[in-house]
């Protein structure tokens, strides 16, 4: 089992529980959606599993390693196992996009040379390949700003892609963006995976993209895993289990 989570729970100082108890696992290969009401503890999961958040309960197995209770050294090694994708983006707006691919590279790089830029020809070539996989081959030397949404989207996955991951976490990656561009991001996520044969765990409050994409639903509703079924469970079931609501549409 790639990814494991169990019985997760997460309060913040406020006193204010994100997640009570959450558990679940994923595979090797899977596609699969979390789904959940805003302030249903998705986002506050995805934090947890890249490491920028600490659970204060449960435990997170990565193959088989507790995430939580490693020393450093083998910690930093389980993230670099796992790249995120953001709904913001996360970009350096003024970078060039090959310079923001590259910017992957930094966590690994000795001082000196991550200061300077020197990141080597391999890598550029690498962020270069990234970049024509994502459709961006004409934009390597753009500076992001000048991009549309969808297109800083695809800087993103590339930029992902650079870090090598066995699971990559999409935090609504398509939220921010229209139908039809969304669909095209989320059918580029959808072949990279099936053709890296990588492991995508997706937040998303679209349930009918969430379906069509996904092999597998999660549902999350008030920090507690109410849902998990197969994407093509019926929408009015899984509306009701995880939303509370009895209608066709989210």
């Amino acid at each position: 089992m790639l990814l494991e989570v169990q019985h997760v729970r997460k309060e913040f100082q406020n006193r204010t529980l994100a997640l009570t108890d959450a558990s679940f696992s994923v595979s090797q290969g899977d596609f699969v959606s979390v789904i959940g009401p805003s302030g249903a503890g998705k986002t506050t999961l995805f934090r947890i599993l890249n490491g920028s958040l600490r659970c204060d309960g449960g435990a997170i197995l990565v193959n088989g390693v507790h995430f939580e209770s490693a020393d450093r050294r083998t910690r930093r090694a389980i993230q670099t196992t796992i790249g995120t994708i953001y709904q913001d983006f996360a970009l350096v707006e003024n970078a060039t996009c090959r310079q923001n691919v590259l910017n992957a590279c930094l966590p690994d790089m000795a001082f000196l040379p991550a200061v300077c830029g020197f990141f080597g020809k391999e890598r550029v070539a690498e962020a270069d390949a990234l970049l024509e996989r994502v459709g961006l081959a004409d934009k390597v030397h753009e500076p992001v700003k000048n991009l549309s949404g969808g297109q800083k989207q695809r800087v993103a996955i590339a930029r992902a892609l650079m870090r090598h991951p066995a699971l990559l976490l999409a935090d609504e990656p398509v939220a921010s963006l229209d139908p039809v561009t969304g669909r095209q991001i989320l059918e580029l996520l959808r072949d990279i995976q099936q053709d890296q044969k990588l492991t995508v765990l997706m937040n998303s409050h679209n349930l009918e993209l969430s379906q069509e994409f996904s092999s597998r639903l999660i549902g999350l509703n008030q920090g507690t895993v109410v849902l998990d079924a197969p994407a093509d469970t019926p929408a009015k079931e899984i509306l009701a289990a995880v939303y509370h609501r009895q209608e066709d549409q989210p």
